[in-house]
């Protein structure tokens, strides 16, 4: 897999999801919708950091499949944030852009692991 290229750039990406989340908060004042982008954009990482560990290759895939699954949950609220005003354009379209290049590369392991494993 591209790991570590998936795990710097979801690193980075969970970063900004958090400085989102405290310009939410501090500007908007808002509690709810904010916290769940804070829980599911850093969530992508902190799978993938946890897919290193696995102890199998299915195993390995899980973590990574959860990673696509909160990659896909985080692109649904950055566009409710967007469509409800609590973020700019700005800001939406640099995450979205992001959030989609992550999730390409969690596919595209998910991929060839699967095409892997189905050889054997």
């Amino acid at each position: 897999m591209e790991s570590n290229t998936a795990k710097v750039k979801s690193k980075l990406f969970a970063k900004n999801i958090i400085n989102l989340y405290q310009k939410i908060v501090s500007e908007k004042k808002e509690y709810v919708l904010s916290k769940q982008i804070l829980r599911c954009g850093t969530s992508i990482g902190a799978n993938i950091a946890e897919s290193e560990c696995a102890m199998s290759i299915k195993d390995f895939l899980s973590k990574i499949y959860i990673s696509l699954k909160e990659a896909s949950e985080t692109l649904y609220w950055l566009d409710l944030l967007y469509e409800t005003d609590y973020i700019c354009k700005e800001d939406f379209l640099k995450l979205k852009k992001d959030c989609d290049e992550i999730k390409r590369m969690l596919s595209a392991t998910t991929k060839t692991i699967t095409q892997k494993l189905s050889t054997n």
